[in-house]
C-alpha cells in the first residue's frame, strides 16, 4: 500500500497556505475539513496524527490539480533545523585530513528563512559564486523526549522527507570553528517535496540517497552506510537538549558535492538540481540569481 504524502500548499493566486494530501489524481485539501482541530500540518505533527489526518482524505472525492498549487516547505514553522555534516564514510574521506573517523558527528543549525518548498526556486546570493547543493534525508519527530534511548529512538519520528541543505562554501570558511553563515543564506536550501509518515525501522534501514545536476548523476549512496544512524542522531541529540514535535533533522549527504569536483563545480543561474530517495520522491529546484 502507498504511503500518504502530506504537502503544504498555496493555491496559485492565492496567499493563504493550506495542507493535504497528493497522489496521482491530484491534491486533497485537508485545511477546512480539520481546522477546527487541526488548523495546519504543523499542528498534525504536534498532536502526533498523520494517521488520523490521512484517513479523513478517504471521505473527500474533490481534487485540486497539481498544476494549480504551489508548494511550500512542509512544515510553517519547525522548532529547531538541526543538521548532521560529514555522515558518510566517501564524504568524510573527500576532507583528506588524515584524521581518524569522528567519534561523533558534526553539528551546526539552520534557520527557515534558508529554506524554501520543491518546485521553488534556489537564490544565488550576490555574495558569492560558490552555491553548492547537498542531498539528504530529513527526519521530522513527533514524540517529544530527552536522553532518549536508541532502542526507542525512531519511535519518536514523525515523518520523514528531503532536503538540499544548500550551502554557500566561501561563506562557511569566513571563521574557524562554524559553519553558520556559509548554511543560512536567504532561499539557498529546500525541504520537500512532502511528508511521508515514519512506518517502521525496515523504511529507513537501506534508503538509496542521489543527487543530480541537470541530469547528471552527483550523489549516490545507502543510508546503510551512514557513519551514525538516524536512532543514534536521535539519541545523541536529545541528551544535550529535549526534542520536540516539529523539530527538524537533516542527517548527512553523501560524497558527491560540487566543492570536492576537479575543478569545483557551483551551481549557476538556470541549474536544476533533484535530490531523490527510495519511497520519498524527488525534491526538484531550478537556480536563480538573487536579485
Amino acid at each position: 500500500m502507498e504511503q500518504p504524502k502530506f504537502i503544504r500548499f498555496t493555491i496559485k493566486g492565492e496567499q493563504r497556505a493550506r495542507y493535504g494530501l497528493i497522489d496521482a489524481q491530484g491534491v486533497t485539501d485537508l485545511s477546512d475539513r480539520l481546522a477546527d482541530r487541526w488548523p495546519t500540518l504543523d499542528a498534525v505533527i504536534a498532536d502526533n496524527a498523520l494517521s488520523l489526518a490521512a484517513a479523513q482524505a478517504a471521505e473527500c472525492a474533490d481534487r485540486i490539480p497539481v498544476n494549480a498549487i504551489r508548494f511550500e516547505t512542509p512544515l510553517a514553522s519547525p522548532g529547531k533545523i538541526i543538521c548532521v555534516g560529514v555522515n558518510y564514510p566517501n564524504r568524510d574521506a573527500e576532507y583528506q585530513d588524515a584524521q581518524p573517523p569522528a567519534a561523533y558527528p558534526s553539528l551546526f543549525v539552520r534557520f527557515p528563512d534558508s529554506l524554501t518548498g520543491h518546485q521553488q526556486p534556489l537564490l544565488r546570493p550576490r555574495e558569492s559564486e560558490q552555491l553548492d547543493y547537498e542531498g539528504e534525508i530529513a527526519l521530522i519527530i513527533g514524540k517529544p523526549g530527552r536522553r532518549i534511548a536508541q532502542a526507542a529512538a525512531l519511535s519518536h519520528i514523525a515523518a520523514l522527507t528531503l532536503a538540499n541543505e544548500g550551502t554557500v562554501r566561501d561563506w562557511v570558511r569566513h571563521s574557524k570553528f562554524n559553519v553558520t553563515q556559509g548554511k543560512n543564506f536567504y532561499r539557498s536550501g529546500a525541504l520537500g517535496p512532502w511528508l511521508v509518515p515514519y512506518r517502521d525501522a525496515s523504511q529507513l534501514a537501506d534508503i538509496r540517497l542521489t543527487t543530480t545536476v541537470n541530469g547528471e548523476l552527483r550523489q549516490d549512496d545507502r543510508t546503510r552506510n551512514m557513519t551514525f544512524s538516524f536512532a543514534w542522531i536521535i539519541a545523541y541529540l536529545s541528551t544535550f537538549i529535549p526534542l520536540h514535535a516539529g523539530d527538524l533533522i537533516l542527517t548527512g549527504t553523501p560524497t558527491g558535492a560540487g566543492a570536492r569536483l576537479t575543478p569545483p563545480q557551483w551551481l549557476k543561474a538556470g541549474d536544476v538540481v533533484e535530490v531523490s530517495a527510495d519511497g520519498l520522491g524527488t525534491l526538484r529546484n531550478s537556480v536563480v540569481d538573487e536579485e
